[in-house]
């Protein structure tokens, strides 16, 4: 085994920490709470590493910043939470369609607006998805420890730069701040993945030309490969096709399967207690804390309760949810909102036998156990 360290770190320390192991060379954001420290330990370490690190005006110029260093060959991230997010999501969506590889972290907090900036939420879930118009594939994170926090960080790191395009890592304040024990991997055990390049001389690259992947080769502005970029409907040349309707359905459907043919690559979740359940329960992020001790709790009074943690949102990990649709005689689908994902839920459930039950809190106060566990008894 290679060499490992022992850490007591914060979540959004082990963020940090873990973009810097992935390689990524450039910061840009704006101060806000609960996702500052990930900022304050880049603007540190970023600058010893020959890497930058800009606050920006506000957030709609961090993630402009964010797409340009990106484009210019560097891995890049940015951090918020929510009313950060909302001002984000206009960039995003270009950096969406014009392929570029970069990482937002959203440690979320109770909304809406300026909500409840101190208390944590999940109310970000569905905007970390449809937060930008358009018709155009997601990939979005969500770690329940400081452990996952710090692998999810370079999972996305690397999802974005092997997918060319924006990775959403969804914490929350929970998460963001609690404080745990990491045994953090040598570097030699990870594996850090970049963009590919193009093969060909700029006399005949084509930037948006794709492989048989539907993902584009990069290469970088300033060393010689000179061409255009446009968040209008575009060619493979990247110029303008805003009324060539063949343009625009090879497009969108590439943006659509570059994803989908990676779902066993970006899909992750875990399965606790599953085996003999006959009832499971569907949290995500700080909720699925309090989830494993209601199963815990429940293995003890004799109920046989299970566990699906979700470390992928989008693209939702619906295979997992049909598999155990006629297995269990309920989904007990927890989050802190007024019910977001549980739609999901039910949408893969639809033809299965399992209902459909929820437990939900919005007031900036955590899930417990015990409201988890009456939730089965109700149901048993």
């Amino acid at each position: 085994m290679k060499h490992q360290t022992v850490r007591l770190l914060q979540g959004n320390e082990a963020c940090a920490m873990a973009a810097l192991a992935a390689g990524v060379g450039f910061f840009a954001g704006y101060p806000i709470t609960p996702a500052t420290e990930i900022a304050e330990l880049l603007a540190k370490e970023l600058p010893k590493r020959g890497g930058i690190f800009i606050q920006m005006e506000d957030e709609i110029a961090s993630m402009a910043a964010v797409i340009g260093a990106s484009i210019g060959g560097v891995k890049a991230l940015t951090a918020t939470s929510g009313p950060g997010f909302t001002l984000k999501q206009e960039n995003l969506g270009y950096a969406a369609m014009v392929q570029v590889p970069c990482v937002v972290v959203d440690v979320q907090r109770g909304g809406p607006s300026t909500g409840m900036p101190t208390l944590p939420s999940q109310m970000d879930v569905m905007q970390s998805r449809w937060g930008t118009h358009g018709d155009h594939p997601c990939v979005v994170l969500c770690p329940s420890t400081v452990y996952e926090y710090y692998m999810l960080t370079i999972k996305a790191i690397n999802l974005s730069e092997l997918l060319r395009t924006p990775v959403i890592l969804l914490s929350d304040a929970i998460v963001g701040h609690l404080r745990e024990k990491v045994r953090i991997p040598d570097i030699s055990e990870l594996k850090i993945v970049d963009r590919k390049r193009a093969a060909l001389p700029a006399e005949n690259f084509m930037p948006f030309k794709p492989d048989e992947d539907d993902v584009p080769p990069f290469m970088p502005y300033g060393i010689g490969y000179r061409y255009h970029m446009t968040s209008n409907n575009y060619d493979e040349g990247g110029y303008p096709a805003t009324n060539d309707h063949e343009v625009a359905r090879l497009l969108l459907t590439r943006l659509h399967n570059k994803i989908e043919r990676r779902r066993g690559e970006i899909i992750m979740t875990e399965e606790i207690m599953m085996d003999d359940a006959e009832i499971a329960l569907f949290a995500y992020g700080c909720v699925a804390r309090s989830a494993y001790s209601a199963i815990e709790m429940a293995r003890e009074r004799g109920l046989k309760v299970g566990l699906i943690k979700a470390l992928t949102l989008w693209p939702f990990p619906r295979e997992v949810v049909e598999k155990y649709g006629d297995k269990v005689k309920a989904f007990i689908v927890a989050e802190m909102n007024m019910g977001q994902l549980v739609g999901e839920v039910e949408r893969f459930l639809k033809n299965k036998s399992a209902v459909v039950r929820q437990v939900n809190r919005f007031d900036g106060k955590m899930i417990t156990p015990e409201q988890i566990l009456d939730a089965v008894k109700e149901v048993l």
